[in-house]
């Protein structure tokens, strides 16, 4: 049996894995280049923590439902360790909608979409506490990997994973090292370097975030947006609520557009969020932060098993390090905790520590379950970003993209069918597929007859002229 297993990052997927492994009775340690948090709770990680290797640490995040519920079924006292450290309870995905005339009111069922608000920083040091607490689990902080030892696995043919060795010339002996160092995990580049370079999809032009967190004086949030992403010519908006009465609004470009740059100014900043009705006002509250931005963060997806074979055998990529989707859908974490339950299933079934059969079931489950997940988030970027382009030209695209259409259509019709707009949320917080919870009879017919006539984009915002005259204060 597998009983030494290295994870290598200490992030929300790492941080999991590591404790469902070590439920299964085997020894965990977990590896990681920054250094832990201060003591204290989630307002003192949040004011004192600096992780230089997660780029989008002090950026919006948000935990779906459908990875509030995972968390809470497989590791209670996690979710426990969250709320005591100040993350809020009970944030309805959509409750912005319930006022609406057309979508509202709240509806039996509704609760489903509930999950707990909290800042990143509050998220990753209320897993490390929970971690460290955890038997068979044991957390290093300030330890950069450098290398990967390998060796022959008798009934393996290609390269095998037998440790790593860091920075400082400590060798790691592991049964098993699993790579959950997130979008910038160097483990690729290590595998290229033992003839084992991972197969890899991308889409080439990723989006770049501009982003502002808020407090309010009293702890109470502000009204909530109709929907907490809305997308509108070249500019997507996002709201995410954080603890201790914050939140956090993030301006979303093309990485390719140089006009918008002036964004990272927080008057430009504040000149552009005025004409987003239904964001403006999340303006108003007490700035936390300066303008933090963020590029570099295009879609990509890594693959250990081609045709059928494993290039390599002793490690296993989840998370964002075997694949990154775009970050203003919030599916990041979510996706990695139900990559490291699948881990942790795939060395049940396994019995034996045959290498082999961990790769190839391991990969299996992310062929079936989250291979599509992130090759329709793939298809979105690519036809937004071809859309920006085209208002970067000063026209406008159209395509003959069935899906696409489709989810135009759908995104408009939401505002005017609570059926709809309850689909699109159930796929958005990764509670069901599309083929579920959209694919109905006479669904689809409805949307398009319904976003006949309305705009591309419903949602009320600025033409990208408009959005330039205030961002440039022409």
């Amino acid at each position: 049996m597998t009983k030494h297993v290295l994870v290598l990052g200490a992030g929300p997927t790492g941080l999991v894995a590591a404790m469902l492994l070590a439920a299964e009775g085997l020894r965990v340690t977990v590896l990681d280049r920054d250094p832990g948090p201060p003591d204290g709770d989630g307002e003192a990680a949040w004011r004192d923590w600096r992780r230089p290797g997660v780029g989008q640490f002090r950026h919006s995040h948000c935990v779906l439902p459908g990875g509030t519920s995972l968390l809470a079924a497989e590791l209670p006292g996690a979710v426990d360790r969250i709320l005591a450290l100040g993350g809020r309870p009970h944030h309805n995905m959509i409750a912005g909608a319930w006022d609406r005339a057309a979508t509202g009111p709240r509806q039996p069922g509704d609760a489903r979409f509930e999950t707990i608000a909290m800042r990143r920083p509050l998220l990753d040091a209320a897993l490390l506490a929970q971690a460290r607490q955890t038997p068979g689990v044991t957390v290093r902080h300030g330890v950069q990997v450098a290398g990967l030892l390998t060796g022959k696995a008798r009934s393996a043919a290609p390269p095998h994973v037998t440790g790593v060795l860091t920075q400082d010339g400590e060798r790691w002996a592991a049964d098993l090292v699993v790579d959950a160092g997130g979008r910038n995990s160097p483990v690729a580049g290590m595998l290229a370097g033992i003839g084992a370079e991972p197969e890899e999809y991308r889409v080439g032009t990723g989006f770049r975030y501009y982003t502002r967190y808020f407090r309010s004086p009293d702890g109470a949030l502000p009204r909530q947006a109709p929907w907490p992403l809305c997308h509108h010519d070249s500019v997507s908006v996002l709201s995410v609520p954080g603890d201790r009465g914050t939140w956090g609004v993030s301006l979303v470009t093309s990485g390719r557009d140089q006009e918008l740059r002036a964004l990272a100014d927080a008057d430009a900043w504040h000149r552009a969020l005025s004409l987003y009705p239904w964001f403006a006002h999340l303006g108003e509250g007490e700035p936390v932060t300066g303008v933090t931005a963020i590029g570099g963060t295009d879609s990509r997806r890594r693959r250990l098993v081609v045709d059928g074979r494993p290039l390599v055998t002793g490690i296993v990529q989840i998370g964002d390090a075997w694949g990154t989707v775009d970050p203003q859908f919030g599916t990041g974490i979510t996706m990695g905790w139900r990559h490291a339950a699948a881990l942790r299933d795939v060395l049940r079934l396994a019995g034996s520590a045959d290498p082999l059969r961990q790769s190839l079931l391991l990969d299996k489950f992310a062929e079936e379950n989250l291979t599509p997940v992130w090759e329709g988030f793939a298809a979105w970027d690519r036809n937004r970003l071809a859309e920006i382009d085209a208002e970067i030209q000063g026209g406008v695209r159209t395509t003959d993209d069935a899906d696409w259409n489709l989810q135009i259509a759908l995104g408009s019709a939401r505002w005017k069918d609570p059926e709809i707009l309850r689909g699109l949320a159930d796929v958005g917080c990764l509670l069901a597929g599309p083929q579920e919870a959209l694919v109905k009879p006479g669904l689809a017919e409805r949307a398009v007859e319904l976003a006949a006539g309305e705009p591309r984009y419903a949602e009320p915002g600025p033409s990208r002229g408009e959005l330039l005259t205030a961002v440039h204060g022409t």
